[in-house]
């Protein structure tokens, strides 16, 4: 976990203990979305902070309690503060030998790393040795002899090709990736943390054909279909759906409520983001306009929040066919955006993302105003709040707001 406050920490620690192995602290993190908030490395410079969210932990949890540190600028400073953290009563300590304010690129200190093994009693677990390092399976044991941990940490060698931990050697990445991505489908993973990782195996190779259909891919789908696994992500969706379809039947025979019915409903795992479409535009105008070229009648949406995390589902409805994305989103306002998405997708028509050709959006049409500056039309056009109610007029009839899914 990210923490900044002992009380906080361990509220959060009795909240999953009864469902992990262990409660890690980080406190090496040097990005600014965790420092900022006085997690991660910023820690680092509050050794009484430290001490305090250890403590609390150590003795308010039964899971045993560890943390992952950055070394600091001085090898002294280093040893003073783990043997402070050794004392809180912790399980294990893992060092990633750089600084703060050093990245991938510059080397990682195995001396540092060996001189806190040699100094506190408690495992010491090294990080950092990826690429350096650790480019094979037999490369892990040697960066741990070469520290003098217990064991050893691994993380962008392993997401560069996961068969890092195969004895017998790496395999083909393509072979890799085909395995992941069939993982990921059958464990419904979120599509934006499915393409990053491939992306991260892909490296070098990201500007070759399959590298830019993933790059350009924004559903699990459009991945597979990107890696020639279009039948099965098909074939594997329709049987999540099924499981669905049959965990809801049971569960409404158990609590007497009516399961709800999703025969009929096209369904994609989709997502809103709203850093992919220009200012003014989203896929529900896109979806609002299609309809009223098309003289249909306009979209409805149903919405519903789920109990256990208060996440949005949204069914969109038009010309009586009913459209959703599988994935549950945090607002009412994206879930019904992720749900034009799939029927625009479904229809194969433009929803207005940046370097899409958008639809062009209905305007309607304003009388000239006055020649006279001051005459009664251009004293209407300049009513309080015209700036306000102008981007509503443009759709046509103000159902919605171009700042919708902000």
């Amino acid at each position: 976990m990210g923490t900044s406050d002992a009380e906080r920490a361990l509220a959060v620690a009795r909240l999953v203990e009864n469902d992990v192995a262990g409660i890690d602290v980080n406190m090496g993190c040097p990005k600014q979305y965790s420092t900022k908030g006085g997690m991660g490395a910023a820690l680092l410079s509050d050794p009484d902070k430290i001490e305090k969210i250890l403590s609390t932990l150590v003795k308010g949890t039964r899971r045993p309690v560890t943390c992952k540190i950055r070394i600091l600028p001085s090898l002294e400073d280093t040893l003073s503060l783990v043997k402070r953290i050794e004392r809180t009563g912790i399980a294990a300590i893992t060092v990633h030998g750089r600084k703060q304010e050093e990245r991938p690129q510059h080397p990682v200190s195995c001396e540092v790393i060996k001189a806190i093994a040699d100094t506190v009693s408690i495992p010491v677990i090294a990080n950092g040795g990826s690429h350096d390092h650790i480019q094979r399976y037999s490369d892990i044991e040697d960066f741990r002899r070469a520290t003098a941990a217990s064991s050893v940490m691994v993380a962008r060698a392993a997401m560069w090709n996961p068969s890092i931990f195969l004895k017998e050697g790496l395999r083909p990445l393509e072979e890799v990736m085909q395995k992941y991505i069939r993982y990921a489908v059958q464990y419904d993973n979120h599509y934006t943390n499915t393409k990053y990782c491939l992306c991260q195996m892909l490296r070098e190779q990201l500007e070759s054909p399959q590298g830019r259909l993933l790059h350009a891919a924004q559903s699990s789908q459009e991945i597979c279909e990107a890696f020639g696994l279009g039948a099965f992500y098909e074939e594997t969706t329709q049987e999540l759906d099924a499981q669905r379809a049959r965990l809801s039947a049971k569960t409404s025979e158990e609590t007497g409520e009516p399961a709800e019915d999703t025969s009929g409903v096209i369904k994609m795992a989709v997502k809103f983001d709203r850093r992919a479409y220009p200012a003014q535009i989203t896929p529900k105008m896109c979806l609002l306009e299609w309809c009223r070229r098309e003289k249909l009648a306009q979209p409805v949406y149903e919405t519903v929040q789920r109990p256990v995390d208060r996440l949005f589902s949204s069914i969109v409805t038009v010309a009586e066919q009913k459209y959703q994305s599988t994935l549950w989103d945090k607002s009412k306002k994206l879930a019904e955006q992720a749900a034009a998405i799939v029927c625009l997708r479904s229809q194969g028509l433009p929803e207005g993302r940046l370097g899409e050709e958008s639809p062009s959006l209905h305007k309607r049409k304003r009388e000239a105003p006055d020649q006279d500056p001051g005459g009664p039309r251009a004293q209407e056009l300049a009513q309080p709040g015209d700036l306000c109610k102008k981007p509503f007029l443009a759709l046509g009839s103000g159902e919605e707001s171009p700042l919708e899914g902000w």
